[in-house]
């Protein structure tokens, strides 16, 4: 898949390095929402969370993770996942992560434009949500900005990584 300044790219373990490279990037920034970035900071890390990555795509299920290049450097500015979390709705929820020195482009913003428009019309997705720590102020302008619509806040729902409980916002867009 490509929009117009990126590739949305299958997992490969080709690309597991510059994963790791853009996560120590920006493991300050990724860390205070996303509790996986402590574990994901060696070689040997990405490399199974790649096959993992691989894995799940091939057999379509959990996250259908795409590598997110800028077409016009080759750069790993990110990633985006596509899960699947009701495949007789159909319905799936978008995740995503950028690079520290990506911030601020608009590169997220097209990549969920993209994901979403693939969910709906190749996947026949009925439902799509993206969902956020309450704080997270970026990523849910990135919702906001692709059309998604507030639907609700769960209350004390996550457990954020520096051990304070949060709550959840959640988008969606629907087919009706």
């Amino acid at each position: 898949m490509e929009t117009k300044r990126l590739i949305l790219m299958p997992p490969s373990l080709d690309r597991a390095a510059m994963m790791l490279e853009a996560i120590i990037e920006s493991q300050e920034e990724l860390g205070v929402f996303l509790p996986w970035v402590p574990y994901a900071l060696t070689e040997e890390a990405s490399i199974e969370n790649t096959k993992q990555a691989i894995a799940n795509f091939e057999a379509f299920e959990g996250e259908l993770r795409y590598s997110l290049i800028e077409k016009e450097s080759g750069r790993f500015i990110g990633a985006i996942g596509l899960l699947v979390r009701d495949k007789a709705v159909p319905y799936f929820e978008i995740g995503y992560w950028l690079r520290t020195s990506a911030y601020g482009c608009g590169y997220m913003t097209e990549a969920v434009d993209c994901l979403a428009e693939y969910a709906f019309q190749e996947l026949r997705a009925n439902r799509i949500e993206i969902t956020a720590a309450e704080q997270n102020y970026p990523s849910r302008a990135v919702a906001e900005r692709c059309g998604f619509e507030f639907e609700c806040l769960k209350k004390n729902e996550r457990r954020l990584p520096s051990g304070e409980l949060g709550h959840t916002v959640v988008y969606s867009k629907t087919t009706a």
